[in-house]
């Protein structure tokens, strides 16, 4: 996978809406870059084959453990659900590290392709296949060509449910890396474009249940007993005034995800119920001002209404903030590679749970364009394209240069 020889023509259509159009300078590649190009899609396709959920890629991290071991030297070390693989140059060399996920999505595939997935319900909807694809292949060059920087392939699970990152995050000092890079591919965006943000990239969210439970009583006589209902309507009707801009530094979302209160039995008063809520902010902090807020108030109806309520969560992420140093590095990569940048002037409503290791190291993601009118992640129509492999690798091979 060489150095990308293209020049870009930027074309604008009567509404302004950019697309890349690649003119190449040479066609083909070299031999040995060739083969690892066809080996990267061949593994990229037999990922998609074999799509896990989160917390259950078994099958999908053992694949890339071996196809490491079988095309590379590099020492792999086994963690139980993920792994990272490591390029060694020197101990008095930096550290740095790439990460890709590879869970996939509770999705049936509906799309008529050769690698469609063989299990029902499950396929590769966020292009998760694509993102460990592309590190493996980054790994085939290092492996071949060299570095003068010890690098550290991680290959995360439970991306998904934000549970891999949290997991993962250890790596960061137990390898005293001093900086980690990563990409997503995204719909929406110039095909082959890389878009890059500084600072916040992504929204802290978190799922959040409140559980109110009383007593049950005969339909015909509700006040012998207690019911959840009303105090569950309050607190949906208070969501508003919490989330309102006027309250709030940045943006803070309250989504009702599901109500379920009571039972199918039109003789009994509901005596139970859940109210789900996916909380969402672009601040850390004023994403726990309203999970307090919110507590507070069910506490509040719970103690009204002669009740007791408690609070679980789900699928935390943390915010997700990139570092200016780090983010520049990209732009001057695909400056002397002549890869098209985009600036991103909002952070995504959309969590990461890179966020995590953002904590701990400089880093910063990125995300490489699928084409302006090409299906969005996470819907039926949608897989990832095999033609941004070599933009990834590239953008990757040219940060280890650094």
């Amino acid at each position: 996978m060489k150095k990308l020889m293209y020049n870009y023509l930027v074309c604008f259509t009567a509404s302004q809406k950019s697309k890349v159009v690649k003119l190449p300078y040479n066609k083909g590649l070299d031999t040995v870059e060739n083969k690892n190009l066809k080996l990267t899609k061949q593994l990229r396709h037999e990922l998609h084959q074999h799509p896990e959920l989160s917390n259950q890629e078994v099958w999908t991290k053992q694949h890339l453990i071996d196809f490491l071991k079988v095309h590379t030297k590099l020492e792999i070390v086994d963690n139980g659900l993920w792994f990272y693989a490591i390029y060694h140059a020197g101990e008095d060399k930096k550290n740095i590290a790439f990460r890709a996920d590879f869970d996939a999505l509770p999705m049936q595939e509906h799309i008529d392709i050769p690698h469609a997935s063989q299990f029902p319900g499950i396929s590769h909807k966020c292009g998760h296949d694509g993102h460990s694809a592309c590190l493996a292949g980054f790994a085939l060059e290092i492996d071949q060509k060299g570095a003068d920087k010890n690098i550290f392939f991680l290959f995360q699970h439970a991306e998904e449910t934000g549970d891999g990152a949290a997991q993962c995050a250890a790596f960061i000092k137990e390898n005293n890396i001093e900086e980690i890079f990563a990409y997503h591919n995204m719909s929406g965006m110039a095909f082959n474009s890389v878009n890059v943000i500084d600072g916040k990239a992504h929204f802290a969210s978190k799922g959040m249940t409140i559980h109110m439970e009383g007593s049950p009583a005969h339909a015909s006589q509700p006040e012998d007993g207690a019911n959840p209902s009303f105090a569950i309507a309050k607190i949906i009707d208070a969501t508003p005034s919490f989330v309102s801009p006027e309250k709030n530094e940045g943006v803070v979302l309250c989504t009702v995800v599901q109500v379920d209160i009571g039972e199918r039995a039109f003789g009994v008063s509901a005596s139970k119920g859940d109210l789900l809520l996916t909380i969402r902010a672009l601040y850390e902090e004023e994403l726990d001002k309203l999970q307090k807020n919110l507590e507070d108030l069910a506490l509040a109806q719970a103690e009204k209404y002669g009740l007791k309520a408690s609070f679980s969560y789900n699928d935390a992420f943390p915010e997700t903030v990139n570092h200016k140093e780090s983010s520049d590095k990209i732009r001057q990569v695909c400056d002397a590679k002549g890869i098209p940048v985009v600036e991103v002037t909002e952070a995504f409503r959309g969590s990461e749970d890179f966020g995590h290791y953002l904590k701990q190291s400089k880093g910063a993601m990125c995300y490489i364009g699928n084409g302006e009118d090409y299906p969005q992640i996470h819907t039926n129509e949608y897989d990832f394209r095999d033609e941004i492999i070599e933009t990834a690798v590239e953008l990757f091979k040219g940060l280890a240069e650094l």
